[in-house]
């Protein structure tokens, strides 16, 4: 890590937490990720070497600790009580984001593997009961191999299937990748998109009901936008 050459702590702080990547490795360990191979689903874009250089300087400032997984294979990463703290602030970064950057979405961030690991870890699998149901979201603008996704939820868990499970489906939801990264953020809300016809959602109301509360929306969703020409979360209405 390179360093600014100054005493001030806001200097030694930003020498850590500033370089490029690192406030959303962090953001990654907040959320629950703890792998190595999900870490780096979240930051897709950054190589695995460089995630392994991160994560072992992390470790040497005492940021992050890396312990042995529970089935004896390979190594998990967590955050220490130092890299706890930082946590708030990567919070702060979030609201500042929401308030005053744009709301449109350019060619390279519409990006589907990210909005699926986000949906991995945010949905609440314990949002319908214990009993299993099975969720079918249909991207309609992606190819084959790429359009269908299956979340099981049972026992107050969600899983995620790249292939269809087989169980019977409970609820169908389909949309482009544009429009559900716009929901997914908070850019429109769950209402307004099953309105204006961005999501269609086909099952019984019973379930229906608790759509909301299974995709548990971040509260930086309820964060108003303040860049001008925005009224809230309901502006955006063109991908």
């Amino acid at each position: 890590m390179k360093s600014y050459g100054q005493f001030c702590p806001i200097a030694k702080a930003a020498e850590l937490f500033c370089e490029r990547w690192t406030p959303l490795i962090v953001r990654n360990l907040a959320v629950g990720a703890c792998r190595f191979s999900d870490l780096h689903r979240g930051v897709p874009l950054m190589s695995p070497t460089l995630l392994s250089q991160r994560l072992k300087q992390l470790e040497a400032e005492g940021i992050v600790e890396r312990r042995p997984a529970a089935n004896g294979r390979g190594s998990t990463y967590h955050l220490t009580e130092p890299g706890l703290e930082f946590v708030p602030m990567i919070e702060l970064l979030g609201v500042w984001g929401r308030r005053w950057t744009r709301r449109e979405l350019e060619d390279g961030e519409i990006d589907l593997g990210l909005l699926i690991w986000g949906l991995e870890w945010s949905v609440d699998g314990a949002a319908f009961g214990p009993e299993r149901t099975t969720i079918r979201l249909e991207l309609t603008d992606q190819p084959a191999g790429k359009s269908a996704w299956w979340f099981v939820n049972e026992n107050g868990a969600a899983e995620l299937c790249i292939d269809d499970p087989g169980h019977e489906i409970d609820l169908y939801l389909t949309t482009t990748l544009p429009d559900i990264i716009h929901l997914y953020r908070g850019d429109i809300s769950l209402r307004q998109a099953i309105d204006d016809d961005r999501l269609d959602v086909h099952g019984p109301a019973r379930l229906r009901r608790h759509l909301a509360a299974w995709f548990n929306f971040s509260p930086l969703n309820d964060v108003p936008s303040k860049v001008p020409g925005t009224d809230g979360p309901d502006a955006i209405v063109a991908a």
